[in-house]
């Protein structure tokens, strides 16, 4: 009899045992997944932050420094640009010349802060505020301008950018409200 007892105690224990150790096993591959997920994320994070940074030099410096020499730091060469006035350039080369653009007519042209960023895998989202002064004469085409008005403006912008794999941007989405800039620079009421 107490053989038995002793092979059931012993069978019970070894169960136990087992049960544990499955259950170690289960929690460490647990442990083991939440890590990996973890360093997913911290690397995805870290990646959304630098492309982030990039944005902010983009603006702070290339853009507002008129450094087009620099803009392929944060673009792609055939980088799609969608405008607020509703038209899409393809190009680099195409891109510096709208960014040119403002300078002409609003040579104080800057962007100075970034009040919110934020971003997830391969995107980014950025508000900033664009200003400057209606100064110099504006180029509509044909050989005519408008005339400068000498008066600032300020518009809250966005932009979306979609990053490759390289760390650049190749689709940029731009949004601000037209009709507020040519309020301000005094072209309508």
């Amino acid at each position: 009899m107490k053989a038995i007892f002793r092979l059931a105690t012993s069978v019970v224990s070894l169960s136990l045992l087992m049960a544990l150790s499955v259950q170690a096993s289960d929690k460490n591959a647990a442990m083991n997944a939440a890590l990996v997920e973890l360093a997913a994320y911290q690397a995805q994070e870290q990646r959304v932050d630098e492309r982030l940074t990039t944005f902010d030099t983009l603006d702070f410096e290339v853009f507002t420094g008129q450094q087009w020499q620099r803009l392929h730091e944060s673009h792609a060469d055939d980088i799609v640009v969608h405008w607020p006035d509703g038209r899409t350039t393809t190009g680099i080369d195409v891109h510096i010349e709208d960014l040119k653009a403002f300078f002409v007519y609003a040579p104080d042209t800057r962007i100075e802060t970034h009040p919110v960023r934020f971003g997830q895998g391969e995107l980014t989202g950025v508000i900033g505020v664009i200003e400057g002064t209606f100064s110099g004469r504006m180029p509509i085409g044909d050989g005519k301008f408008i005339e400068p008005t000498g008066k600032p403006y300020k518009l809250t912008m966005a932009t979306i950018g979609h990053w490759n794999d390289q760390g650049v941007m190749d689709e940029e989405y731009l949004f601000w409200d037209n009709l507020t800039f040519m309020k301000q620079i005094g072209l309508v009421q």
